[in-house]
């Protein structure tokens, strides 16, 4: 009796400690999703007012604060560099993003000149020169879709939801030019799902490029707008 007695006494006090290690692991997982959805509601507020400030000086500002505030988040988050999409990326992989991005650029111009279009359909834009800044600017663009958006819905809602959900908000992010919109709904979801895939977003930010400039080549200026989103393109 007094052995039972010092058991249930031990497991009496066991529990408690027990209960309070599992409390504590779903505040720290509450804790961290909240933390998650703060990051990337500001995060895309900030973006959404770099498209639409009034003034390119203070449109200028808030894509500062936004590279900044994405960077830092990503800092402090100590993520490794393969769940970035920051890592050397597989042959395969370069392999299939390349061919699937040259493929529909080649479709793009077959379809212009099927529909007799002219080719480049804006003599003056895309500046050819200048292309490298594009592909830059491309690179750029992945990481804050992939490495800081795609990482936290992914954490949020599993990679496949990451897919949709990213590709939808890039879509979003590119109103109210509907080209762009209805073009950025197929590629956002492709790129998402690339990377899903394949977790680089080098070759991403090249395909990107190609895509964009491809666009500007076979599409009228009155219809693209020099590729303006948000507050440039009404103005």
């Amino acid at each position: 009796m007094a052995v039972e007695s010092k058991s249930f006494a031990v497991t009496g006090q066991a529990l408690p400690a027990v209960e309070i290690r599992v409390r504590s692991a779903r505040i720290g997982g509450t804790w961290r999703r909240t933390f998650t959805w703060i990051q990337v509601i500001i995060a895309f507020l900030f973006v959404e007012c770099a498209v639409w400030a009034a003034r390119l000086s203070v449109r200028s500002r808030w894509a500062v604060a936004a590279s900044v505030l994405v960077v830092l988040w990503a800092v402090i988050d100590q993520p490794s560099l393969s769940r970035l999409g920051l890592g050397m990326p597989t042959a395969r992989g370069v392999g299939v993003v390349f061919g699937l991005g040259f493929s529909v650029a080649a479709l793009m111009f077959l379809g212009t000149h099927l529909a007799g279009g002219q080719i480049p359909a804006n003599p003056t834009f895309p500046n050819w020169h200048m292309a490298w800044k594009y592909v830059l600017w491309a690179l750029l663009q992945q990481f804050l879709l992939q490495s800081f958006f795609f990482a936290r819905f992914e954490e949020l809602f599993g990679s496949e939801g990451a897919v949709w959900i990213t590709g939808t908000l890039f879509a979003l992010a590119h109103l109210p030019n509907l080209i762009l919109t209805s073009c950025t709904v197929f590629s956002g979801l492709l790129f998402c799902e690339l990377f899903r895939r394949y977790r680089s977003i080098y070759p991403l930010g090249i395909i990107h490029a190609a895509l964009g400039l491809t666009l500007s080549a076979t599409v009228p200026e009155f219809l693209l707008q020099h590729m303006r989103v948000g507050i440039g393109y009404l103005q």
